[in-house]
């Protein structure tokens, strides 16, 4: 199996006084397991903008997703968009990411900033091919890719960013390459660098952008296994080959729930040191057993980690405080988002009898919702993710 995958983030700020965004990010999946990215770009700002980008970034990544042509793709948007009256053009930019089996990346570009590609750490010249499609210069490119790269996709209101109502010749395509080259050694997942360009834009902007800004950021890494154990198996007779099935596994591990830490530690031979509580970190106290990540509290802190789940994939508000908090919750998701490419959930389905009391919600149906809430969020973020149940 390729040992790479690839993360890909994705932030967006909007034209100033504007509810929605003109720039839209879809992303797809193949039945081969490929992913379609596409960033579109509405013309103008503001409602219309976000119908247009919205139409032209699901219309490309599902007709692509489906394996249709790419001049299918172009006749179908320039058939479906609404033309503008104002401006007598049916008008949406876009960039298709098509990520072929995590080893090669066919980049189709119309009319939004090039694409830049972060090589060794340096920007990297690629080579276009030029098509012509409905009289549209569209622009295809094959890449091979390495462990490391970074490509990053822009809406034209990146480039450019300025307080005035004039083009900033200080912050050109160039720049941002340069900007970015700074940052790229650091190792910061794909949703931190778009965050970090963007955010970079806004300032350039005074927090008053005059265009919607988006960066839609792919890295290719080596993939990174995790496991995480979630409540003891309904058989106690089961422990034993769940907890061996649970540490036979590669990579990071970690144990939520206190009664789960105890038989893990007993099927280790090891014991279990219980932190002190933190008030600074809010939220139930962690633990401690050798050869163990990380050992949290089970329900409270899963239902955290499933709200930013939530949040991440939404407007990501929570995003400053979980990336860089030391509590329970905080550390799991940062494992779980920005870490893992390949995911196993090992859940145990005992009842705790001190979640059934008529006042405790949080029963054993809840339990078994987080798990396929949580799951279901990875797979979204371009996670592989496997459930055994115990």
């Amino acid at each position: 199996m390729n040992n790479l995958s690839i993360d890909i983030g994705y932030k967006s700020i909007n034209h100033f006084g504007e509810p929605l965004c003109g720039d839209t990010v879809a992303v797809a999946q193949q039945a081969n397991g490929d992913k379609i990215v596409v960033l579109a770009d509405g013309l103008r700002s503001g409602v219309k903008a976000s119908i247009l980008s919205t139409l032209t970034s699901k219309i490309i990544s599902t007709m692509m997703a489906e394996g249709m042509p790419l001049e299918e793709c172009v006749h179908t948007i320039a058939a479906t968009l609404p033309i503008s009256s104002e401006y007598d053009v049916a008008y949406s930019t876009f960039t298709i990411m098509h990520i072929k089996d995590n080893e090669e990346l066919e980049l189709i570009q119309y009319e939004n900033p090039r694409v830049i590609l972060i090589r060794d750490f340096a920007a990297t010249d690629y080579e276009m091919v030029e098509h012509v499609i409905d009289g549209k210069k569209i622009y295809r490119s094959e890449i091979k890719l390495q462990e490391n790269d970074i490509f990053i996709a822009m809406s034209d209101g990146c480039p450019g960013a300025n307080s005035e109502l004039s083009y900033n010749k200080e912050w050109t395509e160039a720049d941002i390459a340069s900007f970015m080259e700074t940052i790229a050694p650091v190792g910061y997942p794909a949703k931190t660098l778009a965050t970090i360009l963007v955010e970079e834009c806004n300032k350039l902007y005074k927090g008053k952008p005059i265009d919607d800004a988006t960066a839609c950021i792919l890295r290719v890494i080596k993939r990174v296994q995790v496991n995480l154990l979630f409540g003891p198996p309904a058989n106690r007779e089961d422990c034993d080959r769940m907890m061996s099935l649970f540490f036979s596994k590669a990579g990071k591990h970690i144990i939520c729930g206190g009664t789960t830490a105890s038989i893990a530690a007993d099927y280790l031979g090891k014991p279990i040191k219980t932190n002190r509580v933190n008030p600074s970190l809010g939220g139930p106290p962690m633990s401690e057993i050798e050869g163990v990540e990380l050992v949290t509290e089970g329900i409270v802190t899963i239902d955290h980690v499933v709200k930013n789940a939530r949040d991440y994939l939404a407007n990501d508000e929570g995003f400053a405080e979980w990336s860089v908090s030391h509590d329970a919750a905080s550390l799991v998701s940062r494992t779980l988002f920005e870490e893992a490419t390949d995911i196993n959930f090992f859940v145990g389905r005992a009842v705790n009898p001190a979640h059934q009391e008529a006042d405790m919600p949080l029963n054993f149906s809840v339990k078994m919702n987080m798990i396929e809430e949580l799951s279901a969020s990875l797979e979204k973020m371009g996670k592989r993710v496997k459930v055994s149940y115990f």
